[in-house]
């Protein structure tokens, strides 16, 4: 193998390795973890998946991430479409300015917006549910939405909208059966940022929840006991964390590559 090559796959090995030591992790008792340094554990243990799996705690926690991250991807693309329309083919007053603004939502920092969400959702009953996580994410998700969106739909000829009217088509039946299956690489890009962030932001989801719509993340901070770190137990619920965004990135690894090729990724 010639040295030149011997980069990428070191580069590759560096990158698996805490991946790799995770996992291992993950079949190892906390005692094993925590008496010595070795590659492959001694001891193959199942019980801390068997405690993901069996403790409804912590089952559930996975159950209300994927629903608050699924509804926050909806509707932030929902949203962002017809803006991302409004921005790639009409001018009007201000509209430069309007973009912009929509970024500086996605510039500001998740703790700033805490409190806020903490006490208008309390005072309307959508505190710990998962509309609330999901409503709060949007402020973050759809400008980044419309930020990507536009691009793609920049890229489409205007002819073919004229071209859509010329036909007879009505512009909601030329925006869902023609505009958007050609933008389709667009949107699963824009879907794959928003359900990436909205499944890896803690804080707001944290604060705005406390049982019924607790998420995963919160939950694994229940290893903390008298006795220590569970931290097989960690291990294990940190593997299972990384499965969702895995699969997610495997259906969109395609579209990914021609978002970062137009320039908007």
């Amino acid at each position: 193998m010639k040295p030149r090559s011997l980069v990428p796959l070191i580069y590759i090995l560096f990158l698996m390795l805490p991946i790799y030591w995770l996992v291992a992790m993950s079949f190892k008792t906390t005692n094993e973890i925590l008496g010595g340094f070795s590659l492959f554990p001694q001891e193959w243990t199942l019980a801390n998946y068997r405690a993901i799996f069996t403790d409804p705690t912590w089952y559930w926690g996975y159950i209300n991430s994927i629903l608050y991250v699924s509804i926050n991807t909806v509707i932030s693309l929902a949203a962002a479409l017809p803006a991302a329309y409004a921005f790639s083919r009409y001018r009007f007053l201000g509209d430069k300015h309007l973009f912009f603004w929509l970024l500086t939502n996605r510039m500001a920092p998740a703790a700033v917006f805490a409190l806020p969400f903490f006490q208008l959702y309390s005072a309307v009953g959508l505190f710990d549910t998962h509309l609330a996580v999901a409503l709060a994410h949007c402020l973050f998700n759809i400008p980044l939405a419309v930020w990507i969106l536009e691009g793609f739909m920049s890229g489409v000829p205007k002819e073919l909208d004229e071209t859509a009217y010329v036909d007879g088509y009505s512009f909601p039946r030329f925006f869902a059966t023609i505009f958007i299956p050609t933008i389709k690489a667009g949107v699963g890009v824009a879907a794959f940022f928003c359900f990436m962030f909205s499944w890896v932001e803690l804080l707001l989801a944290k604060t705005l929840t406390a049982v019924e719509a607790k998420p995963i993340a919160a939950t694994m901070t229940r290893t903390a006991s008298s006795a220590g770190y569970e931290l097989g137990l960690l291990a294990a619920a940190g593997v299972l964390t990384i499965i969702p965004g895995a699969i997610v990135i495997y259906f969109v690894r395609n579209y990914i590559a021609k978002g970062f090729a137009l320039g908007r990724v």
